[in-house]
C-alpha cells in the first residue's frame, strides 16, 4: 500500500481530467483489490465471504450497513462489491497526501461533522442522486473502529437515509480485528469472516427502531462468527 498508493493517486488525479463517475471508481477499486491481494500474499490474511445472494440484483438501490473494525474493511469492500459504492466520511480526510486528493476525485459524500442537521441534508440529497445511479451508498453505523470482542454506538443516520430514500438496508458483519486490530501497526496471518445479511426493507419503517434491527443482526452474527473474542472481552469486563 505505501509503496503504490502515491503513484496509483497520481492516476486517479490525471484520469479525472478526463473521465469521472464509475469508470473512475472501478479504476480506484482496482488498486483497493490489489491491496488486499496483497494483504493475502504477504500477510497470510484470507477473507471466507458468506450470503452474496442477499445483495440486490442489477441497478437496484441498497445501503450497506458494515461492523467496523479496522481499515480492512474500508478496502475489502470495493473489492468484492458488484456496484460502485459511495462511501460517507468526515470532510477532513480529503486533506490526507494523495489518498485524500484521490478520493475526493471520486463520487463519494463527504460531509462536516459540525453542520449536523445541514449535514444529513447533504448525505439525502447526494445519496439520493447517486442510489438512482447504481452507486451503492456504504456507512459505519457505529461511526469508528470498535475494538475486537465490542460494540460501539450504532447512530441511525444509515436507516434515516434508507427511509428517506426507499432503499433497503444490508447489514454486513465482519471479523477484520482478528488479523488487522484496530490503530494496530503489527497485522496478523488468518481468517477474517464476513457475512452479508438479507436485506431489511425501509418502508413504513422509523430510524431507530430500524437501526436496532440491524444493530441485532450485526451483533448477533458477530458472536457466531467470532465467539472467542466476546468471551474474552466478557472475562475481562468481569475482573
Amino acid at each position: 500500500m505505501f509503496i503504490t498508493v502515491i503513484p496509483w493517486a497520481i492516476a486517479i488525479l490525471v484520469a479525472s481530467i478526463f473521465v469521472r463517475g464509475n469508470p473512475l471508481w472501478w479504476m480506484a477499486s482496482q488498486w483497493l483489490t490489489w491491496s488486499i491481494a496483497g494483504a493475502r500474499i504477504i500477510l497470510g490474511i484470507r477473507v471466507n465471504v458468506t450470503g452474496m445472494e442477499n445483495l440486490p440484483h442489477g441497478t437496484n438501490p441498497a445501503i450497506l450497513l458494515v461492523k467496523h473494525q479496522s481499515t480492512f474493511e474500508t478496502f475489502l469492500m470495493p473489492a468484492l462489491m458488484p456496484r460502485p459504492l459511495a462511501f460517507v466520511f468526515k470532510k477532513e480526510l480529503l486533506h490526507v497526501p494523495f489518498f485524500g486528493w484521490a478520493m475526493g476525485r471520486l463520487d463519494m459524500i463527504h460531509i462536516d461533522r459540525s453542520l449536523r442537521a445541514r449535514a444529513f441534508q447533504k448525505v439525502v440529497a447526494q445519496g439520493k442522486e447517486l442510489l438512482a445511479r447504481g452507486v451503492w451508498v456504504i456507512m459505519f453505523p457505529e461511526g469508528t473502529r470498535i475494538p475486537r470482542g465490542e460494540k460501539g454506538e450504532y447512530k441511525s443516520g444509515g436507516t434515516r437515509l434508507a427511509i428517506a430514500t426507499g432503499a433497503p438496508v444490508i447489514p454486513i458483519a465482519v471479523t477484520s480485528a482478528t488479523c488487522w486490530p484496530r490503530k494496530a501497526f503489527i497485522k496478523h496471518p488468518g481468517l477474517v469472516e464476513l457475512s452479508i445479511g438479507p436485506a431489511i426493507s425501509s418502508d413504513g419503517r422509523q430510524a431507530e427502531e430500524m437501526m436496532r434491527e440491524v444493530e441485532n443482526w450485526i451483533e448477533t452474527e458477530m458472536h457466531r462468527l467470532d465467539p472467542d473474542a466476546y468471551t474474552s472481552a466478557k472475562a475481562k469486563a468481569s475482573t
